[in-house]
């Protein structure tokens, strides 16, 4: 391996009987201080939020290496072995689920010059929870207060009052800012973000249920997670819709850069941001974009039902 340059390059490997093993790309390290000095295309402001590249670069809980530190993300790795038996590959799977709750207590919630643009984790992070693919779609948001159920001897039955769509917004919002309180954006808002990217992802890209349920998984988790606010909402849908396509499609050059001249016009972002928005959602999602099928099945029903 040393007598050949790996940087930019792909490599291969297979075994002593010429089968097919593994294959990856060497990619060199970029301090991402550096993207924030590269200048903005035809002299374009930094975000229409009027917060600059260099403050949106990161999420708070999300450590890039910047300043020269290298940082490690092993934790978000598992073993496995290829050769072992069914019950190893469980049992490895089970442990590196207890792992990988474990490293996320322990990952660090922001560092201390985390600007404006970054996320305020806060202490409600700390206790892992698993996630929830109804959660978020919960047909039971809307009623809040004007749901009355009624309880006879023989069935139940449920009676929601008429009320006006904004007082059952705010109320909706009210409800969920209670039982959500590190969630910076109201439910009505993340909603909303989430039909913007069915709409393109499927009507403007043409991608299928699947790629679009996958990129909710991701939307969702950031939003959870805490991750979200004003600021950066646009660039994490763009970031997991991006994402979900290259994960779920078998996108070619083109087809990329189509994806990104559609993010770039139907969120209003700059593609440099949104470029380097990318590896930040990336560790926010601890590498973790092959999603089970329990996750993403119920995002699919949804939108079949829909369409």
């Amino acid at each position: 391996m040393r007598q050949h340059d790996t940087r930019n390059g792909r490599i291969v490997l297979i075994s002593s009987r010429r089968s097919f093993c593994s294959i990856f790309s060497v990619l060199p390290y970029r301090d991402c201080t550096q993207v924030g000095d590269m200048k903005l295309d035809g002299g374009r402001q930094c975000h229409s939020t009027g917060v600059c590249l260099k403050e949106i670069i990161g999420l708070e809980g999300v450590e890039l290496g910047a300043d020269g530190k290298t940082v490690s993300y092993t934790q978000f790795l598992f073993p496995t072995n290829a050769l072992g038996t069914r019950r190893n590959t469980i049992d490895s799977t089970s442990s590196f689920s207890q792992f990988r709750n474990a490293s996320h207590r322990s990952l660090s919630l922001g560092r201390a010059n985390s600007t404006q643009g970054s996320i305020d984790a806060g202490s409600d992070l700390g206790d892992f929870v698993e996630y929830d693919p109804n959660l978020l779609d919960d047909p039971q948001w809307p009623c809040g207060k004007h749901k009355r159920v009624l309880i006879f001897p023989s069935y139940m039955t449920t009676v929601i009052d008429y009320v006006k769509p904004s007082d059952l917004k705010k109320d909706m919002n009210e409800t969920f800012k209670e039982k959500f309180p590190h969630i910076k954006l109201t439910l009505s808002k993340i909603r909303s973000l989430k039909r913007e990217m069915r709409k393109l992802a499927q009507e403007e890209c043409g991608f299928e249920e699947p790629t679009v349920a996958m990129a909710f998984v991701y939307f969702e988790k950031l939003a959870l997670k805490g991750k979200l606010n004003k600021q950066n909402r646009k660039l994490c849908a763009g970031a997991c819709v991006l994402l979900a396509a290259k994960i779920g499609s078998d996108l070619r050059k083109h087809e990329v850069k189509h994806l990104i001249d559609k993010l770039e016009e139907k969120f209003r972002l700059n593609r440099r941001e949104l470029i380097a928005f990318e590896f930040p959602v990336l560790v926010a999602l601890e590498f973790a974009l092959h999603l089970p099928e329990h996750e993403v099945m119920p995002h699919y029903r949804r939108l079949v039902q829909n369409s």
